[in-house]
């Protein structure tokens, strides 16, 4: 019967999958930089509102073939928002108990979206608390612990398979520069960085990965330095990126080079980007933006043309109580007008 159950909830996800259309490709007209394309992969457009709701599928059928995940199994997560949301979604879709560990901190969107899908929170006092709280509840619950930040980078199908790589690639096929130049990703479980650095060099493309890192992350140092031992002793004020720890699905060894990104520049660029696209985006827009944008003016000062790909990860409605209040703003990143100066004279 468990097989029967298990055969029946990875047909119900391939179902939700075929009913789901590709995220859309946005192509940003920066007169500013001449030969220059800015692309946005527009991964707000799925079901549960981000990419995570790729690394949610990949996670529900990876326990599924494991075995981990069976009928009725409570599904434990930690998270600071995004991932908990989609997997939500997909524990609501196969009638499975879903709770997510998070920060207390985290949006208050983010935890209504949870409890609109039939999740529950469960809140802890810093990020760093998540690991062991999740452990815990999986034990005493005897569920399954998703655990992201460790299987993020084994679940999806970096060869292809519609990945997030295979369809940008895909969508990029009759533009002007059908190769990019540079892919540009922010890293939080570091699952998306691996699969597209990993998809890059399968392919043979002549792309380089550029991973972006907020403050209080230790990616970029862990890049650097080689190692794995670093910690932080704060949070990522930018939700969804940016760990205390490296996590074991973030593979240096895939990206060809990182940029850190002041909190208060990306706060200034998803501003700026609502100007410039009509709607809100999310914090790690912001970091992915500001990072292309940095790149297209090196481009330029080279006198190289091409393209450079980046994602929109989430829409910003689900921040209207902090990256999109100026009381916050103030309060939590500070002054973000030198880099919103710097912004708007792009056109």
């Amino acid at each position: 019967m468990q097989n029967a159950w298990v055969n029946h909830a990875i047909k119900e996800i391939d179902a939700d999958f075929q009913r789901s259309a590709d995220t859309h490709l946005i192509r940003l007209a920066l007169n500013d930089f001449p030969g220059i394309s800015l692309y946005l992969k527009d991964e707000s457009t799925h079901p549960s509102g981000s990419l995570k709701h790729r690394l949610a599928r990949s996670l529900f059928l990876y326990g599924l073939c494991n075995g981990w995940i069976r009928e009725n199994t409570p599904i434990i997560e930690a998270s600071s928002g995004s991932t908990a949301i989609s997997e939500a979604y997909f524990a609501r879709l196969l009638g499975l108990p879903f709770i997510a560990v998070m920060p207390a901190c985290t949006a208050p969107r983010k935890i209504q979206q949870i409890e609109f899908y039939g999740g529950r929170c469960h809140f802890v006092e810093n990020s760093g608390q998540i690991y062991a709280a999740s452990e815990l509840l999986a034990r005493e619950l005897n569920g399954h612990y998703m655990d992201q930040f460790t299987f993020a980078e084994r679940a999806t199908d970096w060869r292809g398979n519609n990945n997030i790589a295979d369809s940008i690639f895909r969508q990029m096929s009759r533009e002007p520069h059908p190769v990019p130049r540079y892919l540009v990703m922010s890293a939080g479980t570091g699952g998306t960085s691996a699969t597209l650095g990993r998809y890059i060099r399968y392919q043979g493309h002549n792309t380089e990965l550029v991973v972006v890192d907020p403050e209080n992350s230790v990616f970029y140092d862990y890049y650097q330095q080689h190692d794995a031992s670093v910690t932080a002793q704060c949070s990522s004020r930018i939700e969804g990126i940016g760990r205390p720890r490296a996590e074991p699905s973030f593979i240096p060894s895939v990206i060809d080079s990182m940029m850190q990104v002041p909190d208060a520049a990306s706060v200034a660029t998803l501003h700026w980007l609502e100007k410039v696209l009509g709607r809100k985006v999310g914090g790690s827009t912001g970091t992915n933006v500001w990072g292309a944008l940095q790149l297209a003016k090196q481009m330029r000062e080279n006198g190289e043309t091409g393209s450079i790909v980046t994602l929109l990860c989430d829409s910003g409605e689900r921040y209207l109580n902090t990256y999109f209040d100026e009381n916050w703003i103030a309060k939590n990143i500070g002054d973000i007008s030198v880099y919103a100066q710097q912004l708007e004279g792009l056109n």
